[in-house]
């Protein structure tokens, strides 16, 4: 090849792998919170087509799961994402069963807002509960057994665009502040876990039309334009547009990234 002398630098010479393989996550173990629908229903899948086992509910894809081959599995288990110890338990659990440990993604979230001035203490404690704590005891959770296996892994924290900008027009200082909490557990959760070889990065998807958000459009039908437009795309995203850079963060084809958003 014409000027591969000045490819040398970081070329694995010899190399046993092709970028198919570094896809692949063949007899591997992933978690999922909020999987039950939305985003984290869809993440479950596609990391089930790359060949993990995730728990998530599987309701919806449970055929099309087993019809890629008895080497994959979708399993579902009921667990309150603000219950630290619960969290814990069921997470050892699966890693008592399974051996292992290798992805995790924390999608489980809650949409939700009222003035910033009237804001009740009981709804934006409980926003905060379940975007931000559950997140992080998820991730705590399959950190743990990641550790325990000694195999390192990759922890997905799924924040949002309201983590970093401010939707006007919504009385969201709740949800935003939330997911603008879960960037910085992202980079700090990195620094922390590297040597072990853990990755942790954070997703911010744009607008997606999901069941929550669905759920608000259908009383307000005139957002739906309105986001689009703040789109370059005029557009709202699909779910499945967030499949490959979950797959990309779950492999070791991202084995260098970590701390990212």
């Amino acid at each position: 090849m014409q000027g591969s002398a000045g490819l040398e630098t970081g070329t694995r010479v010899g190399r046993q792998t092709d970028i198919f393989d570094e896809f692949s996550l063949k007899g591997r173990v992933a978690v999922v919170s909020g999987g039950h629908r939305g985003l984290g229903l869809e993440m479950a899948l596609a990391l089930s087509e790359q060949g993990a086992r995730p728990n998530a509910d599987f309701k919806a894809v449970s055929q099309h799961v087993a019809a890629l081959g008895e080497d994959r599995s979708l399993k579902y288990v009921s667990i309150d994402v603000t219950n630290q110890p619960a969290v814990w338990s069921r997470v050892e659990e699966i890693g008592d069963k399974e051996g292992r440990m290798d992805v995790c993604v924390a999608a489980a979230g809650i949409l939700g807002g009222q003035p910033c001035l009237e804001y009740e203490a009981q709804e934006f404690e409980k926003i905060i509960s379940v975007n931000t704590n559950g997140v992080f005891y998820t991730a705590q959770a399959a950190g743990r057994q990641m550790v325990r296996f000694g195999n390192g892994g990759s922890i997905i924290l799924i924040a949002s665009m309201s983590g970093s900008i401010t939707n006007r027009g919504h009385d969201w200082v709740g949800y935003n502040t939330s997911k603008s909490a879960v960037l910085q557990m992202a980079r700090s959760m990195a620094c922390e876990l590297g040597p072990q070889r853990i990755r942790v990065n954070s997703l911010s998807p744009g607008h997606i039309r999901t069941k929550m958000t669905s759920a608000l459009l259908d009383i307000e039908p005139e957002l739906g334009a309105k986001w689009a437009n703040s789109n370059p795309l005029g557009r709202l995203g699909r779910p499945e547009e967030l499949r490959g850079v979950v797959s990309w963060l779950s492999s070791d084809a991202s084995t260098f990234c970590t701390g990212s958003e």
